[in-house]
């Protein structure tokens, strides 16, 4: 008899937390390092949790791939301490319990930290080891992204006969990260040939039977439930699981209920738990028929209509001037919306607000664009920076500026706060701009990041930044397509200050389906253009330009006569070559901006007027 055969006719208890029994003790480390350091320790929880009735237990190998070892220096290690940890678990059961080796999941927020094949790569690379000792079955567990379990159990299904549990972990009730049920979910892991599909982590026990409520009994697969303790509390900056043991033992029986065969417990679980399930579930056989609770239809409404026309509809049909004017770092706004308004005059599409640039505070974005949008009846374009919100804080930011209309935004990454006026601010990045840009097209779709309905569809459209000013433009090219795949919809690119540049970047995104607006900044001083070409990374200004600004010396009106020419210089180069202009006005000085959009359009008009003319002569 083997594993799956006693999963035909009785329910298995499993083992609860490895790392809430380490943690416990003090121990705030690398835990899989302790298979080798600490081998007693490891096979003694095996022990206990045997002890207390699990008849299944699982390696201490959850984080024991590349990926996760060499975040402590241990990536060369795999292999010891892989197969040390199926020895430890092996010596512990002997013939009293199986062992199933733990393989975990990755990807959490940053679903672009790790494309997938080298998740394929890490996961491969740990497995193989652990197929060679003598386990009696996979356990792939904690995985939020479907498309990463999917991806690793197709690799488990091929290199092995073995059993495979495949577990998801849920953010909500009954929904999957990407929006899928979960009862959808686990249909498609078992046609991908998982023996074993279900939960474990992140819920409790009430929301893990609530969310198998919806689940029909799999047609050749077993259910799984690991549930963890419960929410923790905090208590001197330690993570405090309060569940009652007997909590778990009711709750073991209403597992049994929804179907669950393989029952154990995750993060805040110990003996005590799976002590108090082994006794509720003792003597009892599995259920073989179970009514499935019908999942509430969720209407989402539709996007409303957008204001405006899209931006990157508008830039493919004509020539469009979009200008960044940032908030002021100081209270009083006057003097930007005059600027704003002289702006509005010269004939611009938008202004861009950007996000705390450079690292230092300024008035919220969010609110100057409100006032821009209601009292100025203009089209703000929000920058948001990954730097400043944690993933709570982006969403809620997401669905504010989606109630006040301001549907049209710039997703960056940010400067880190070290450049910025308080260098010792936290810097969060909870995210990559690559994924930001994905989950404002999730909210697009009506789905938070948890895959929770919205209750309705944004109407987002999304610009990605592009630096041109890096040693190869083929790499930054690329980036473009990834956040091309990732739903950007068009690009703004940093400042210009070479017509060959302007060649150049236009032969490597020529090919690109997404538009580009081309950024031109113009000089003020010669100071200004010294320290663009000695501190800004990746810019380099030319000797002639910088003769041309160091000549004006410190008459502020050759400075800015020779700034605009240099600027009006390279609109001319990126005029055949761009639809779209992107003004970056240097020190809140507006009327720069507005001279150079009103030169635009005069260009625009006198080609129009040679075009026509050419018909009329034709």
């Amino acid at each position: 008899m083997g594993f799956l055969d006693d999963l035909q006719n009785q329910i298995l208890v499993a083992d609860g937390a490895m790392g809430t029994l380490l943690y416990s003790h003090g121990i705030d480390r690398c835990f899989e390092e302790l298979n080798r350091s600490s081998p007693d320790q490891i096979r003694g929880i095996h022990e206990a949790y045997i002890k207390a009735g699990a008849r299944v237990i699982q390696t201490n190998t959850y984080g024991g791939n590349h990926i996760k070892l060499s975040r402590y220096g241990l990536e060369d290690d795999i292999r010891t301490i892989n197969s040390q940890a199926v020895k430890l678990a092996r010596q512990a059961a002997g013939s009293q319990a199986y062992v199933l080796a733990t393989m975990g999941g990755v990807r959490a927020f940053k679903k672009s930290s790790h494309t997938l094949e080298e998740l394929k790569r890490s996961f491969r690379e740990q497995l193989y080891v652990l197929l060679n000792e003598d386990i009696d079955g996979l356990l792939l567990e904690t995985f939020y992204d479907l498309e990463e379990l999917k991806a690793v159990l197709e690799i488990a299904r091929k290199e092995t006969n073995k059993p495979v549990t495949a577990n998801v972990s849920l953010h909500e009730t009954g929904v999957l990260q990407d929006g899928t049920s979960l009862a959808d979910g686990l249909k498609q892991l078992e046609e991908l040939g998982a023996d074993v599909v279900g939960l474990n982590c992140r819920l409790g026990p009430y929301h893990m039977l609530e969310s198998l409520e919806e689940v029909p009994l799999p047609k050749h697969a077993f259910l799984s439930v690991y549930p963890n303790g419960s929410l923790p509390s905090v208590e001197e900056g330690r993570l405090i699981y309060e569940s009652d043991e007997n909590y778990f033992g009711d709750s073991a029986l209403a597992f049994r209920s929804q179907g669950a065969r393989l029952i154990g417990g995750c993060c805040g679980t110990t003996p005590k738990h799976v002590k108090a399930m082994a006794d509720a579930l003792r003597g009892l056989d599995p259920i073989s028929e179970k009514s499935v609770k019908a999942r509430k239809t969720i209407i989402v409404q539709e996007s409303p209509e957008p204001e405006y026309p899209p931006l990157h509809k508008i830039v493919q049909e004509r020539r469009s001037i979009i200008v960044e004017l940032d908030p002021p770092k100081t209270l009083g706004l006057e003097k930007f919306f005059t600027g704003a308004e002289q702006l509005k005059k010269s004939g611009i599409d938008s202004i861009t607000l950007a996000d705390n640039s450079l690292a230092s505070p300024r008035i919220s974005n969010t609110a100057v664009g409100t006032q821009l949008k209601e009292k100025h009846h203009m089209r703000p374009l929000i920058h948001i920076t990954c730097r400043d919100r944690n993933l709570i804080g982006l969403q809620s930011h997401l669905m504010g500026l989606h109630t006040l209309g301001l549907t049209d935004v710039l997703a960056i990454t940010g400067d880190p706060s070290k450049i910025g006026d308080f260098p010792g601010a936290t810097s969060v990045y909870d995210l990559s701009s690559f994924d930001l840009i994905s989950l404002i097209k999730q909210f697009n779709e009506g789905l938070s990041y948890s895959g929770k309905p919205l209750g309705g569809k944004t109407n987002f459209t999304v610009a990605g930044a592009f630096n041109p000013n890096v040693r190869h433009l083929n790499k930054a090219a690329e980036r473009l397509e990834k956040k091309i795949a990732c739903g950007a919809d068009y690009f703004i690119s940093q400042p210009i200050y070479s017509v060959k540049q302007m060649e150049e970047v236009h032969d490597a995104v020529r090919h690109l389906s997404a538009p580009l607006y081309i950024g031109i900044m113009p000089l003020t001083s010669s100071r200004n253009a010294e320290f663009i070409h000695h501190e800004i990374p990746g810019i380099k200004l030319s000797d002639s330009i910088r003769e041309k600004m160091a000549a004006a010396g410190n008459d502020a009106v050759q400075a800015k006569k020779e700034g605009i020419a240099i600027a009006k210089e390279l609109i001319d180069a990126a005029f055949d070559l761009f639809n779209g202009i992107y003004l970056i006005t240097p020190f809140l000085k507006f009327e720069y901006s507005a001279e150079l959009a009103q030169y635009i359009h005069e260009k625009e008009n006198l080609r129009s007027e040679r075009e026509f003319s050419n018909v009329q002569h034709t």
